[in-house]
């Protein structure tokens, strides 16, 4: 394509309201130099307890106008990307890539298997070439209950694909959709029989799960199942690796002969004395598993909490990929993560409202936004380790069909030591490749590192969200994952990840910056606990530490 005719994929635009944020934000500064003078000018000469409390006071008011600074940098300049798919298809309808999608679980009991298969659905059932989508399922947990509501998934699947297509079906997930759609006024009947369809598999799952075991009838239906026959516990088994959709295989077609997903389940091998690095993990061993099966160019990974609520989110994220001036070094495209069940008044503010629709947006201008650890498209050569170059340039017509030949039996043989627990050892996994181990935010500190190697991120919010999940309603949930959160930020602070030193000259000092208040956050507390208690002990005694109206 010539220069002069090159039109972009998406284009960049700046956020409104910066001016009057910047007002704002001067004027902040302003009573902040105003506290300062306060402090300093009228330094308490009396006794040696008045003097550290205005001394402690000073300290903690220097430290919340330090975070505030930090906060602002990742507000300054926020701009969002305006994709263009129509743009898209028009220039690479037959260039496509493939694309993996990695869904992850851990456990049948906290997160259901019939939760997990409308996820493995809606991610199915995408606005993409079916024959260019392979889903893979990481199942932490082992559990045949999880493999069985997948054999039903994989079955589902054939009448819930043509469905999606005929009625425009969003969301794609079938839980969210019939809870929320009525009967269309045309087909009701078939309409009908496929929310019959999909009750009756969910009744079958369910039932199955407070059976707590697979009837014999049913094991005998899939060969499967004999591998649990191995299977000492969830934390001590062999590697299980089934292909229930082979994409390639010309039978593995719908209800109306349209082609399907390849639909892949995963139980990693686990030994009590090997260390399983939980989700990051289970993220490398699908890396390396999709590398000889599908092995798409592009990897989306999911929770299995949370479902598809934009079907044409790929072809989204592709505008930013296949863009022929910026896309080439774009490693990972970050997707707005909102949620379905956020109570009423919303009292625990789990939606992270700032973070989501201000402050990655901020992120996004300076460098790229942190990968978030769920609803993000990775370019895999980026997410395996390769660093950037300028000259770097992607070929979309030969990485567009990368699957492998053999037969699904000899790749399900053959694809299991890749996911065997000492396959790692003397390599570079966890460490240069993949995931990065030996951290609680094991996201985070993968983004950042993949930054540090000369790639940029984006970030996508359309206006109609990629995804839903379930956010935490109670106190205690709040509490606990707000705690992994903070405790995990400030290990990566601690560490030679620490933004400020391991990305110096790698990264923008901006973006160094932006990473410092989501690092420090957990040292807040400690200001925090200061400017809540000391003023009412000043109270009761006397002492003033403010100034006199």
């Amino acid at each position: 394509m010539a220069k002069c005719s090159y039109v972009p994929l998406f284009e960049t635009k700046q956020v409104k309201g910066r001016v009057l944020f910047r007002c704002i934000a001067a004027s902040i500064f302003l009573g902040i130099c105003f506290i300062v003078m306060y402090r300093l000018m009228f330094f308490p000469v009396g006794g040696k307890v008045e003097r550290w409390i205005w001394i402690g006071q000073f300290l903690s008011e220097l430290w919340f106008c330090f975070y505030w600074f930090l906060t602002t940098v990742s507000r300054w300049n926020s701009v969002y990307r305006l994709p263009y798919i129509q743009r898209l298809s028009q220039r690479f309808e037959k260039e496509l890539p493939g694309i993996d999608i990695f869904v992850c679980t851990a456990d049948p009991l906290i997160e259901p298997p019939s939760m997990v298969v409308n996820t493995v659905l809606s991610v199915m059932a995408y606005d993409y070439p079916p024959e260019k989508l392979s889903i893979y399922l990481s199942d932490d947990g082992g559990s045949d209950l999880t493999f069985y509501a997948m054999l039903e998934a994989a079955n589902f699947s054939k009448t819930w694909l043509p469905f999606c297509k005929k009625f425009r079906v969003e969301p794609t997930s079938p839980e969210a959709y019939f809870r929320t759609a009525s009967e269309p006024l045309n087909d009701a009947d078939n309409w009908l029989s496929v929310k019959k369809l999909y009750e009756e598999m969910k009744m079958r799952i369910e039932a199955t799960i407070k059976l707590n075991r697979i009837p014999d009838h049913i094991r005998k239906q899939h060969k499967g199942f004999r591998e649990w026959d191995f299977v000492l516990s969830k934390h001590d088994h062999q590697t299980i690796l089934q292909i229930l959709i082979d994409g390639r295989d010309s039978n593995a077609v719908d209800i109306e002969g349209n082609p399907l997903p390849t639909l892949v389940y995963l139980a990693r091998e686990k030994r009590p004395q090997h260390h399983h690095h939980f989700k990051a993990g289970s993220m490398n061993a699908l890396i390396r598993v999709s590398s000889r099966i599908s092995n798409g160019p592009i990897i989306l990974n999911v929770d299995c909490d949370m479902y598809a609520n934009n079907s044409k989110a790929v072809k989204y994220s592709l505008c930013l990929f296949m863009d022929e001036k910026k896309g080439d070094e774009i490693a990972y495209v970050q997707f707005l993560q909102s949620f379905d069940n956020l109570t009423k008044n919303e009292i625990y503010a789990s939606s992270f409202r700032v973070l989501q629709q201000l402050e990655l947006h901020g992120l996004d201008a300076i460098g790229g936004p942190c990968y978030n650890g769920s609803g993000c498209f990775h370019r895999r050569q980026a997410l395996c380790g390769k660093k950037y170059e300028k000259n770097y340039k992607v070929d979309w017509k030969k990485v567009s069909d990368t699957k492998a030949d053999e037969s699904a039996s000899f790749l399900e043989e053959t694809c299991k030591v890749l996911a065997s627990c000492t396959f790692e050892h003397n390599t570079t996994w966890g460490k240069e490749m993949g995931l990065i181990y030996g951290f609680l935010v094991e996201d985070i500190i993968t983004g950042l590192n993949i930054q540090c190697k000369g790639w940029k991120s984006m970030y996508l919010s359309p206006e109609r969200d990629g995804f839903l999940g379930v956010a935490p309603i109670t106190l205690l949930q709040t509490l606990v994952q707000h705690k992994r959160w903070m405790d995990g930020h400030l290990q990566v602070f601690l560490s030679r990840y620490c933004p400020l030193l391991y990305g110096y000259k790698k990264i923008p000092l901006k973006l160094r910056l932006a990473y410092c208040p989501y690092n420090l956050w957990a040292a807040n507390c400690l200001a925090t606990l200061y400017i809540v208690v000391m003023p009412c002990l000043c109270l009761l005694k006397g002492i003033s530490l403010f100034p006199k109206v």
